[in-house]
């Protein structure tokens, strides 16, 4: 039976410490990716994408409790009965700033959140952000799903302790810079073929400072097979899915099944 989803990630350039210039485009980005023929089901950003990598400005730049993010996706989402998961936002908190993806029902529900746990030291987050504490799951309709942030693709064992709790596909937005694109895209293809399920990981592109961003968004199908990849332009990446190829990969090769985990 086909569960088909039509996707659109916009890989977007951000403005570091700009946060007005960056939800002005967001906005507009939005828009065009809704104004096409057969609407997509589902909307994804990238990372931090309110404020960049501003992290010396980041206590004040931040989103106060996500209030401002919220209101605009909840409303988009609502308005077009799509699911959006809002890349991820500096949020501030009692606590401090969080990197935080937050995912929207077709309502404009805000279903699930999901705050980056590994902290990369080659930007310095560990030194301005605090690492989330849960893992990332929403559902899209009525299918699971995962969300991971950038680095966290490093990390194997975070996306299969995701696909073991039953999630079918799996969302990463990202800043990941040149010059390791090799690294992305073979790190989201064994991510996709290990747990037998869609990968799909919206970057950024464009310059901050001395470091640029390749793009490069990619939706990976459970075989490791590339469904569509963007370029390093600025560009709204579409691309449609069927859930229903999980249940048959898996059929097929059931390696859930011969996991032997006691022995490691």
């Amino acid at each position: 039976m086909s569960q088909r989803l039509k996707l659109a990630l916009l890989q977007m350039n951000i403005e570091a410490g700009s946060p007005d210039i960056n939800y002005n485009k967001l906005d507009r980005m939005l828009h065009e990716a809704m104004n096409v023929e057969g609407k997509p089901d589902v909307l994804v950003f990238p990372e931090m994408w309110n404020t960049g990598y501003a992290l010396d400005e980041i206590e004040w730049l931040s989103d106060e409790e996500g209030k401002r993010t919220k209101a605009m996706i909840s409303s988009f989402a609502r308005q077009h009965g799509v699911h959006i998961i809002a890349g991820s936002i500096a949020e501030k908190r009692e606590a401090g700033v969080y990197n935080t993806i937050y995912s929207f029902n077709r309502a404009g529900e805000l279903i699930d959140d999901y705050s980056k746990i590994h902290l990369f030291r080659l930007m310095e987050e560990e030194k301005h952000l605090l690492a989330g504490d849960k893992l990332g799951h929403t559902t899209i309709d009525s299918t699971s799903a995962g969300m991971m942030i950038c680095y966290d693709i490093r990390f194997p064992e975070l996306s299969r302790k995701i696909a073991l709790g039953g999630a079918k596909l799996l969302f990463v937005p990202a800043e990941w810079p040149n010059p390791r694109l090799h690294h992305w895209r073979t790190l989201l293809t064994a991510r996709a073929i290990e747990n037998q399920m869609y990968v799909v990981a919206c970057n950024r592109m464009g310059i901050s400072g001395t470091t640029s961003f390749f793009g490069h968004s990619m939706v990976i199908d459970p075989w490791g097979e590339v469904v569509a990849e963007a370029g390093e332009e600025e560009t709204i990446l579409y691309a449609e899915i069927d859930l229903s190829e999980v249940d048959a990969v898996r059929a097929k090769i059931p390696v859930f099944e011969d996991r032997r985990p006691s022995l490691y």
